[in-house]
């Protein structure tokens, strides 16, 4: 990837970054998921924003660190919480963590970068560091994660693999949230579905996921929906993702960024097995809340992001199950994205912030069993062997899916390539009105158009 001069970057084009669709749970009502604010927290001032006194080693004052994240809710209840312990178990750093309302994130880190105020320490997606990387606006890690004692090897290879862009590291991953399945024991067990273990009688493959789906239909009550799952965007798109992924179907860019390459016989597969389950009726058409669908019991399964299992888990009286989704083809592959630490550029760059900034990072991973209350897994395959991680109801049942999630190539338009041409060209097919072969060609199309501009 060709990375841009930043010389700091003009507001011109960082309006480009202004398309803020959804958080990493951004489904129609996701009821807050994982990404996101409250929207009323103010932009931090530019005279502050860089952290204040940056402290020398040995000189006994702390090093001063600005972290800006983009949590809500349960997940920035939990980031306060390992900023808290971090400060408290390392004297010498001190990290103060501004919280920014999501849907404004990325514009204002951008902004700010640009304008020399940005803070020592952000949050991306991988899904956002292409886009980042080639704006000027994060600084890879290599030169200062050995004296920080990073070791890239403690790491998930798959989630870190997706964080290394021309050869270097530019994030640190704290999680993956990926597409999973949920399920409500208590349907399952009426339509002779759950087993003795608590988990689904299903058959891993397309035709077994069928028949599991028709008993439901047939053996449940008529009001109750066999499979919930949004008509539109997101979900129904990551769905097309993980099983295109399962068929062995390549990212829909070439190698060299240039090109669209969508494989079109396993995008036309994928598009018409779930256009099936619309038109069969397992999906609830036009269903205006299939969270709450699911959440009220008059849903059988439920198919979205683990930032949804702290909500469940808060649900008085649902007795539900979480799991990887089906291996219906021929490989176990999902949708997810991940939270990443950066390094934005800063106009110091002063060493003891940047090793005490991934001093910081590491820990955060490390410590990923206070970030997985809200459902995330960690990045750190050890924190699963953890006692505090076990303790806690499901992570563990969907816990592999770190190894299986399909992550985009680094294309700087992916999040244009997804929502101006994947999500409105794929919502035609599930609402019955597009053929898949059309829809491929014409996702073909988009794509390479997005990468012309």
């Amino acid at each position: 990837m060709k990375k841009r001069n930043t010389g700091f970057l003009a507001l011109t084009f960082m309006l480009s970054f202004s398309l803020v669709l959804g958080a990493c749970g951004s489904n129609n009502n996701a009821g807050g998921a994982t990404g996101g604010n409250t929207g009323n927290s103010p932009a931090p001032s530019a005279d502050n924003s860089t952290g204040g006194d940056t402290g020398t080693e040995g000189s006994g004052e702390a090093v001063n660190l600005s972290f800006w994240t983009l949590f809500d809710g349960g997940d920035g209840d939990n980031m306060q919480k390992l900023v808290d312990e971090f400060n408290k178990s390392h004297p010498d750093i001190k990290v103060k963590n501004t919280k920014l309302v999501w849907a404004e994130y990325y514009t204002k880190l951008i902004t700010a970068v640009g304008n020399g105020n940005g803070p020592d320490i952000g949050i991306s997606h991988t899904s956002r560091l292409p886009d980042l990387i080639n704006q000027g606006v994060v600084t890879d890690l290599d030169a200062v994660a050995g004296e920080a004692g990073v070791d890239w090897a403690t790491f998930n290879q798959n989630l870190l693999d997706a964080t290394v862009v021309d050869g270097k590291h530019y994030a640190v991953p704290i999680d993956t949230h990926p597409f999973i399945m949920y399920y409500n024991k208590k349907l399952l067990k009426e339509a002779g579905l759950l087993g003795d273990d608590g988990k689904p009688v299903l058959e891993q493959s397309a035709d077994g996921f069928l028949a599991f789906l028709k008993t439901l239909k047939e053996k449940l009550p008529a009001k109750t929906t066999p499979f919930a799952l949004s008509n539109s965007n997101d979900d129904p798109y990551r769905l097309w993702w993980a099983l295109y992924s399962q068929l062995g179907g390549n990212d829909l860019v070439s190698d060299d960024l240039k090109k669209a390459e969508i494989d079109k016989a396993k995008g036309i597969q994928a598009a018409e097995y779930i256009q099936k389950l619309f038109t069969e009726g397992y999906i609830k058409k036009n269903d205006p809340d299939f969270y709450k669908n699911f959440q009220s019991g008059t849903a059988a399964i439920m198919m979205t992001g683990v930032w949804a299992t702290g909500t469940w888990e808060a649900t008085k009286g649902l007795e539900f199950g979480a799991m990887p989704i089906p291996k219906l083809f021929g490989q176990e592959a999902t949708w997810g994205d991940s939270h990443t630490i950066i390094l934005p550029l800063t106009k110091s760059e002063d060493p003891a912030k940047r090793k005490a900034a991934l001093i910081f990072a590491d820990y955060v991973a490390e410590n990923g069993q206070i970030w997985a209350k809200a459902g995330h897994i960690p990045s750190k395959p050890s924190v699963l062997e953890k006692q505090e991680y076990k303790d806690m109801p499901y992570r563990s049942d969907y816990a592999a899916v770190a190894g299986t999630v399909k992550f985009n190539k680094p294309s700087t338009k992916n999040w244009q390539i997804r929502d101006n041409v994947s999500f409105k060209i794929l919502n035609e097919v599930w609402a019955n009105k597009m053929k898949p072969a059309e829809a491929m060609d014409k996702m073909e199309a988009g794509v390479q158009k997005e990468l012309d501009k």
